[in-house]
């Protein structure tokens, strides 16, 4: 498989306006209303992946690993959750927008399934973790038959919120992995690389819907930044945890086995994880009272990416 793209490369198709005040929420004229968001059927080979894809820095692997671990179930979560919410939609254009989000995500679910199967057969069984993202997603978060009418309705909004919220995260993962050339310095597995740019601009490509969704269903601004409140520190929780289970388990480490927040940062440094104050800027993003998901990344800049990703071209022939 060719290798993907350099970011640097990305960065030079045009990409206006990348931030908008945030306490407007105003639809950036690269946020294209007609663009429609189709799955796109690709296919990567794993079988040149090696254990630390970024070579000489399993912290930065392990760290980013973690999307394996939790976006195989949590995406086929997100699937069911906007499955059960179809019914629900008035509006024809948004209903267009949550079949195609739901048609994306669930071939990220497959696409990331593959790493854990070779992690598996390098040695490293991802099951222990996994299983316990499983009970989160089926148990705690997942449908329930004993609900009906009202009080499931309620139960169906507040998990679309809670997806809106993590849609706010990946879509600045998203945006970051666009623009991190720090990865392409570090000769990061193109395999790799390319699945991480082809699902981080599909992240920005839908970016709008869950929130949309949840607005459509409830526009209250307290069920936004309660439904916040809750995930950010849960998904950061269970990030620190995947990245502790990952350097255990990892057959071929020969140096620290537990990962620290100063390693962190060391890493984020050398552009190969994102910052945590980038980061907590976009969580900031979120809670103003006039925010919009145009305000992370761009469209064009997304698109762009997508149209020259060698899994998605491979995809359209």
């Amino acid at each position: 498989m060719s290798s993907a793209p350099p970011a640097s490369a990305v960065l030079r198709i045009a990409r206006r306006s990348t931030r908008t005040p945030f306490d407007r929420p105003v639809v950036r004229a690269d946020e294209h209303r007609d663009l429609a968001l189709d799955p796109r059927d690709v296919r990567f080979d794993w079988s040149r992946l090696p254990m630390h894809w970024v070579p000489e820095e399993p912290m930065a692997t392990h760290t980013m690993n973690v999307l394996h671990l939790l976006l195989p179930e949590g995406e086929r979560w997100f699937v069911r959750t906007f499955q059960e919410a179809l019914p629900l939609i008035t509006d024809e254009r948004l209903r267009e927008d949550v079949i195609g989000f739901i048609g994306q995500e669930s071939v990220h679910a497959e696409a990331h399934q593959g790493v854990l199967d070779l992690l598996l057969a390098k040695g490293l069984d991802p099951a222990p973790f996994v299983r316990q993202v499983e009970w989160l997603f089926h148990r705690v978060l997942g449908a329930r038959d004993d609900l009906c009418g009202a009080a499931g309705r309620e139960h169906l909004i507040e998990r679309v919120a809670i997806i809106a919220a993590i849609e706010h995260f990946t879509a600045f993962l998203g945006d970051w992995v666009l623009n991190a050339p720090g990865l392409d310095r570090a000769q990061v597995d193109p395999t790799m690389l390319d699945l991480l740019r082809w699902h981080g601009a599909e992240e920005v490509e839908h970016r709008s819907v869950a929130y949309d969704l949840l607005v459509h269903l409830d526009p209250s601004y307290p069920r936004r930044m309660r439904t916040m409140a809750v995930t950010g520190p849960v998904l950061t929780w269970m990030w620190v945890r995947g990245v502790r289970f990952l350097m255990l388990a990892d057959p071929e480490s020969t140096g620290p086995t537990k990962p620290t927040w100063r390693a962190y940062v060391q890493a984020s440094r050398r552009g190969l994880l994102p910052g945590l104050t980038g980061a907590a800027r976009s969580a900031a993003r979120y809670v103003k009272p006039r925010y919009h998901p145009t305000q992370e990344g761009s469209t064009s800049q997304a698109v762009a990416y997508l149209a020259c990703s060698p899994a998605a071209r491979a995809a359209a022939r």
